[in-house]
């Protein structure tokens, strides 16, 4: 127990347990729930127990409170088995023709939504599943957790059973009984079911902070650029320069950047040990390639002070990365040629192989030149203040004002291929890579290949803080503010030798977490390729911001000429069901996208409400300024949605990408409103007998459905719950450029949306002002999200004074004209039409930070 002056123990008296409703029962094979038998055939050996409080939990009194006033809603199921063995299965019983959502992992570091009738319908690798239970109006939810040390997943069984599999990662560690590897909650609200059994696994487990105890990284509310999509591996100082020069001419200053996968010091094991490797351009040619030193490679580390400032900067060619990437796109497909003519049995490859030799000496010659084009000029043994990343982030920020943030990215273990051993001062090995029982079913996957090929070079876990303040120490000396950490799910391939996965996990993540807090305020990261449970309960006492979708994909890498299209709408079903779970623990990151990109609005629209970060990954020069000023400030800044935006409860039990009928709804708080995207995602998803995803031509249509005030769970907000019983609403359709009216007892709005493309409905109360007078802001109707302009709102007795940010078209909606309008304490004209529309143009004035004070009087 606690001792006396622990606040928790006050929380053990605040309900007496014998007057709790009794939610669940285990009895002659049968788990009931509220008295209906939910899960049929339980094994005998299956055990129920219901939720016990944690005495030791470090969570903040009103969570704890919290958690022991529902705790009745929880519990925990075990099995136990004759012997021991570092890997179970086991049923929890059955379930047939009952609506189920889930999340699975398709590949080693991605999940997605998926959904079905029956236990048989789960797939391998099932993070959670909620199922739907009319009978007693609820939601009934199972999530595998850790245990020990067994972490463990849900899989498909026959005849409907749910099985449970639990491993350890290692054969030296072996269990035969479990009393809490699963958790089950019941609620009548899925979105109360989410935050409730989350806040529980919490309290209970004392691994992982959730969302509302952490502070979340500075860019969250800002646009930025990312250097992935846009240089690759070929990334340099020069281009990274061009890229934050090109965003700051053209009116949208990026005021983070994050300079991606390529920057690092790496080299293969054939290599010189002490030499980086020379001329990688693509994702997956640096997958075996290793750390040979903590600070950043050559190309960054002789980059000398001030050559970038000056009239006399080296000359650069914005079209060389792009250069670059083509011919290194035809290197690889004649080398994939060759690969595909020797399974063929062709053994005259004399003609292909001198392609291939042409080819690459083509793509040597291009990178001629390097040093000249990057701003270096030795670097080594000299002053370091006036060479390599210190002296490159300290003219960056010289150069533009705004840029808060830089931030690089690294590996989990360092580098795809982790740390090679004898090049540092660090315990490292090449650990052997093997994959998880459970990851047979996941999607084929080019790193997966290529890590359990080369193996990782795993610094010993004992030396895990010393590993990361050595990376991230030399980083923020050298202006490095945050990191993005990717290739997370590597640990689970090689925990043989320490413990097994949740051992050797709690080992890095803990010094994760002590460098994050040591080096970068203890926000400074965002998390990638992560998403699978153990990394949410063990990694994320620190970490607060993370992806929840997979990568931005410009196009279909498999070869089908429609995944320019389809894949996009698969992005958007990742982030949103995803963030059900991830953004009680982080806050959702949807990731970047390009703004030349044929599917660029569409992403757009879903960025402006998502409730994150803005960024893009734009190739040099290649830039829609246009439709970047829809979603981003004059001074970088983004108007954001109060939180994350996740599924309407109507989308929760259907298929919005391939079953011909569903629109993906996602809803969202501005400030002083709601606001619903409708979104066309059909024409492609996961085929579990191909292990893919893969189009559906057949579904790449249009799609229609209805939009509903009630679809915004106004509840899920304290500040937002009173505009949920507002008696009217204005509805502005943002791609429409329409008004219409609702109220909660109105017929819903009928919208057919065509492939690929998207609605925003914003839902703003409407207020009296006197005896006739009817008035509700909208926003800037230039922006993406027009509500999330709107910074301060208060009426009077016959007058609304507003505060809106930015420039441009503002509207609202009045149902007569204003007797008088002022912007800035000057009256101003303004346009008011017989359907309600009010406009006015606001100025962005720079000195006021880009805050217009607006007065309609009536």
């Amino acid at each position: 127990m606690a001792p006396p002056n622990n606040p928790a123990n006050s929380v053990f008296n605040l309900l007496d347990s014998s007057s709790l409703e009794k939610n669940f029962t285990l009895a002659n094979g049968k788990f009931n729930v509220k008295g209906f038998p939910l899960l049929h055939d339980v094994p005998s050996n299956v055990s129920f127990t219901p939720f016990s409080f944690n005495s030791e939990s470090d969570a903040p009194l009103p969570l704890l409170e919290r958690v022991q006033s529902l705790s009745h809603r929880g519990g925990f199921l075990g099995f136990t088995k004759d012997q021991p063995s570092d890997k179970m299965t086991n049923s929890l019983g059955r379930f047939t023709d009952r609506n189920f959502l889930s999340i699975f992992r398709f590949k080693t570091w991605w999940s997605t939504q998926w959904v079905g009738t029956s236990g048989s319908d789960l797939q391998l690798e099932t993070q959670w599943v909620v199922l739907d239970v009319p009978e007693i109006n609820s939601y009934f939810m199972i999530i595998p957790i850790i245990e020990g040390s067994f972490r463990s997943a849900l899989w498909p069984g026959q005849d409907g059973h749910v099985m449970i599999f639990a491993e350890s990662g290692s054969t030296q560690v072996k269990s035969s009984s479990f009393n809490s590897i699963a958790y089950v909650h019941v609620s009548d609200n899925p979105f109360n079911l989410m935050k409730e059994a989350f806040s529980a696994l919490r309290v209970h487990l004392n691994t992982f902070k959730l969302l509302e105890e952490k502070n979340t990284p500075s860019l969250v509310d800002k646009f930025g650029w990312c250097t992935w999509d846009a240089m690759y591996l070929t990334v340099d100082p020069s281009g990274v320069w061009q890229g934050v020069k090109e965003f700051s001419e053209g009116g949208v200053p990026a005021r983070f950047i994050i300079i991606d996968d390529g920057w690092q010091s790496i080299n293969f094991d054939s290599d010189n040990p002490h030499e980086d490797a020379k001329n990688l351009v693509l994702g997956g040619e640096q997958m075996t390639g290793r750390l040979h030193r903590f600070d950043e490679g050559e190309k960054f580390r002789k980059y000398k002070g001030g050559s970038l400032l000056g009239p006399n900067a080296p000359p650069f060619n914005p079209q060389r990365p792009k250069m670059l990437i083509t011919k290194a796109i035809e290197l690889e497909h004649a080398i994939k040629a060759r690969n595909r003519a020797v399974q063929s049995g062709v053994t005259d490859l004399s003609e292909i192989d001198s392609k291939i030799e042409i080819l690459k000496k083509e793509l040597d010659d291009m990178f001629g030149g390097d040093e000249e084009t990057s701003g270096s000029d030795g670097g080594d043994g000299k002053d370091a203040d006036d060479y390599g990343l210190q002296a490159f982030t300290r003219d960056l920020r010289s150069k533009f004002k705004g840029l808060d943030d830089i931030w690089v990215w690294h590996a989990l273990c360092g580098a795809w291929g982790g740390v090679r051993p004898g090049a540092t001062h660090l315990n490292c090995k090449v650990a052997p890579c093997n994959v998880s029982s459970g990851l047979r079913g996941t999607m084929p996957d080019l790193a997966v290949d290529k890590i359990v090929e080369a193996g990782i070079g795993l610094v010993h876990p004992s030396q895990a803080t010393e590993f990361y303040d050595s990376m991230h120490s030399h980083l923020a000396k050298s202006g490095i503010t945050g990191v993005k950490v990717d290739v997370i799910h590597t640990l689970e391939y090689m925990s043989e030798e320490y413990g097994g996965r949740v051992e050797l996990a709690k080992a890095y993540y803990d010094g994760l977490t002590k460098s994050l807090s040591k080096n970068f305020k203890g926000t400074g990261i965002i998390s990638s390729m992560q998403q699978a449970n153990d990394f949410f309960f063990l990694g994320t006492k620190q970490v607060a911001m993370g992806r929840v979708g997979d990568d931005f994909w410009f196009q279909d890498p498999n070869g089908d000429p429609n995944g320019v299209f389809w894949l996009q709408g698969v992005h958007m079903i990742h982030c949103s069901y995803n963030s059900l779970w991830m953004g009680q623990i982080i806050q959702p990151d949807w990731d970047m996208f390009q703004s030349d990109h044929v599917c660029a609005k569409y992403h757009a629209g879903s960025r402006a409400i998502c409730g994150g970060p803005v960024y893009l990954s734009d190739s040099l020069g290649c830039h829609d300024f246009d439709l970047i000023k829809k979603l981003v400030y004059p001074d970088g800044t983004i108007p954001k949605c109060q939180r994350y935006a996740l599924p309407s409860r109507d989308c929760l039990f259907v298929n919005p990408l391939f079953d011909n009928k569903s629109i993906l709804k996602i809803w969202n708080f501005n400030k002083y409103g709601g606001v619903i995207g409708a979104f066309n995602c059909q024409g492609a998803g996961w085929d579990p007998k191909e292990r893919r995803i893969l189009g559906y031509s057949q579904c790449y249509k249009p799609v229609s459905g209805t939009v509903h005030v009630k679809d915004i769970e106004w509840d899920q907000s304290v500040e937002a719950a009173e505009m949920g019983e507002a008696e009217e609403y204005v509805v502005y359709l943002d791609q429409a450029e329409k008004l219409l009216f609702a109220t909660s007892k109105s017929d819903p709005i009928q919208v057919t949306i065509q492939p690929s493309t998207f609605e925003l409905f914003f839902f703003v109360p409407i207020k009296k002002l006197g005896p006739v007078a009817k008035f509700a802001p909208i926003g800037l109707t230039n922006m993406f999200n027009s509500g999330g302009t709107i910074q301060e709102l208060d009426y009077e007795e016959a007058a609304a004074r507003i505060k809106v940010k930015g420039g441009g078209n503002f509207l609202a909606y009045a149902n007569e004209p204003p007797k008088k309008c002022l912007v800035n304490g000057a009256e101003v004209t303004s346009e008011w039409s017989n359907d309600g529309k009010l406009m006015l143009n606001l100025p962005w004035i720079e000195e006021a930070c880009g805050i217009s004070d607006v007065v309609i009087a009536f």
